[in-house]
């Protein structure tokens, strides 16, 4: 069985990355969403294992320290992680495996895993993404503030990835995302 590969797929706050991470685990059953750490508090429709593995700031630092990550960033003041058991155990089992990560993450990621391919995901512009983070209902006033700021800085690392997809038409970019998967998965050779 050949091993799977392993996608990172980045974007700022409500630039749509998890709606259509979502839309590709549905069409394709060979491919898995990485299952995050995280201190942040659990939003209203998300569930714990599903969405994230939500832990105390205290459990993440012991899971830290134990070298349980395969990469982990600080964002908007939460910790966010990769396990790394979880991914090698996909892998090895043929899966193709999206990382949900920031640039940071993506950056570490690129270290470890030469051969993970970073996508990254830009909204259309500016005002449509702060229509975005209104429409989504799930952050104060100050909080979008605060994720729209972070965002010009969040978008000038998009050198950093392989392919940059602007999120304009949600089925267009989701067909995009899925041809970048699919080549990949059929060029890919064992070394």
């Amino acid at each position: 069985m050949a091993r799977g590969n392993v996608f990172v797929i980045s974007a700022p706050s409500g630039a749509g990355k998890s709606s259509l991470v979502k839309e590709l685990c549905k069409i394709d059953d060979k491919i898995k969403v990485s299952i995050s750490h995280t201190t942040r508090h659990i939003r209203s429709k998300e569930q714990n294992g599903i969405d994230y593995h939500f832990v105390d700031s205290k459990r993440f630092k012991e899971m830290l320290d134990e070298g349980e990550f395969l990469e982990y960033a600080i964002v908007y003041g939460n910790y966010y992680g990769t396990n790394q058991k979880a991914i090698e155990q996909l892998i090895n089992h043929g899966y193709d495996i999206i990382l949900e990560i920031d640039w940071q993450g993506a950056k570490q990621i690129k270290q470890l895993i030469p051969t993970a391919v970073l996508i990254y995901i830009m909204p259309p512009n500016l005002a449509e993404l702060e229509q975005r983070l209104k429409n989504r209902n799930t952050d104060s006033l100050e909080i979008i503030n605060k994720r729209l700021a972070a965002a010009s800085e969040d978008m000038s690392y998009a050198n950093l990835f392989s392919y940059i997809v602007i999120n304009d038409n949600f089925k267009t970019t989701l067909s995009k995302l899925y041809s970048i998967i699919t080549d990949k998965r059929n060029t890919y050779i064992e070394t």
